[in-house]
């Protein structure tokens, strides 16, 4: 049996997060010797111009002896980015009444106003 194999039976808790077109699944699983570890793992759902779809993986190992570290860091970098941006989502992809505002190159919005008529006849 390969190892891929003996560790998908190590596995002694889980759960899921089901978010949009992502998956996060959480595995405690079992080392050799007993003791437990983490993986996160994402998953990510694409679909092909003729329906047919694939997943993308990608896994994290989390060990015991970083869980302090990282656990500290996470909530740093999740803090920075909620007192920055709040929790609410600005993303198009999250919100279908998303409206991406147009910006000129000197910070002016951009507005139908502001282009020049351009006839192409004169070109």
């Amino acid at each position: 049996m390969s190892d891929k194999g003996t560790m998908d039976q190590e596995e002694i808790h889980s759960k899921v997060l089901r978010a949009g077109r992502r998956t996060y699944f959480f595995d405690v699983r079992s080392t050799k010797a007993g003791d437990y570890y983490l993986t996160i793992t994402e998953s990510k759902k694409f679909t092909h111009e003729d329906g047919s779809f694939h997943y993308k993986k990608h896994k994290i190992y989390l060990y015991k002896e970083d869980f302090q570290a990282f656990r500290e860091i996470m909530e740093e970098m999740m803090d920075f980015i909620i007192d920055e941006k709040g929790v609410e989502v600005i993303s198009e992809r999250h919100q279908k009444d998303f409206k991406k505002e147009d910006v000129s190159s000197n910070g002016e919005m951009k507005s139908p106003e502001n282009f020049t008529d351009i006839d192409f006849d004169d070109i």
